[in-house]
C-alpha cells in the first residue's frame, strides 16, 4: 500500500507526517516483581485471546500489513479496516483502572496510545477506509454479534463501492439495449 521512499501512497495521495502532541513515553519502569515482569513480558501486539477468536468467526486470517495502524483485520475491497483495542492498553471506559505503581509513567502511556489511535483513524478515513474500532470486552461478551457488525459492515460498504464503479444508468441501459440486439435473431 505504501510506496515510503516517495512518501506516497499507491492511491498518488500523500502521506502525512505523523505530529504529536504527547511527548514520548521513555523508558518503561522497571518491574516492581518477577510476577510483574512474566506478566508484561507475555502480553503480545498479535494474535491476542479476542483477535484470534473473531479470526475463526470471520474465518479471516490475521495478517501484517503496512496500512496506518497496522488493523487487526482488512477487507480490502469493501475499504474497510478492524482493530480489537485491549481495554487496559486503550483506555476502555468500562475496565480501565490505572495501576498504583508507576501512575505517571502509565497516564503518559495511555496518552499516547489513545493519540496514536486517533491518528491512525484519522489517517485511514482520510485515505477513505472506514474504521471500526471494537472492545475487547465486547468480544468476550459476544463474540458472534461483533463478527456479525463485522461482516454486515464489510458487505455494505464493498456493496455500496461496487455501485460506484460501475457505468452511470445511461450508460448501464445503453449497455444492456446493446446485449439485448445481439442477442435477437
Amino acid at each position: 500500500m505504501f510506496n515510503n521512499s516517495s512518501g506516497l501512497l499507491d492511491d498518488g495521495a500523500m502521506l502525512q507526517e505523523r505530529r504529536y502532541r504527547t511527548k514520548a513515553v521513555g523508558r518503561s519502569p522497571s518491574p516492581t516483581s518477577k510476577a510483574v515482569s512474566a506478566s508484561m513480558t507475555s502480553n503480545k501486539a498479535r494474535g491476542t485471546g479476542p483477535e484470534l477468536v473473531l479470526a475463526k468467526l470471520l474465518r479471516k486470517k490475521i495478517v501484517d500489513n503496512s496500512l496506518p495502524g497496522r488493523p487487526d483485520f482488512v477487507y480490502s475491497k469493501a475499504r474497510v479496516a478492524v482493530f480489537i483495542h485491549g481495554c487496559w492498553w486503550h483506555g476502555c471506559s468500562e475496565h480501565y483502572r490505572s495501576p498504583k505503581t508507576h501512575p505517571a509513567f502509565w497516564r503518559r502511556k495511555l496518552e499516547r496510545n489513545r493519540e496514536r489511535d486517533r491518528l491512525d483513524r484519522t489517517a485511514l478515513e482520510s485515505m477513505g477506509w472506514k474504521v471500526l474500532e471494537v472492545w475487547e470486552h465486547e468480544v468476550k461478551r459476544d463474540p458472534r454479534a461483533v463478527a456479525a457488525s463485522i461482516q454486515l459492515l464489510s458487505a455494505s460498504r464493498s456493496a455500496s463501492l461496487q455501485v460506484r464503479r460501475t457505468a452511470s444508468p445511461n450508460e448501464q441501459e445503453v449497455s444492456t439495449r446493446s446485449k439485448l440486439a445481439r442477442l435477437e435473431p
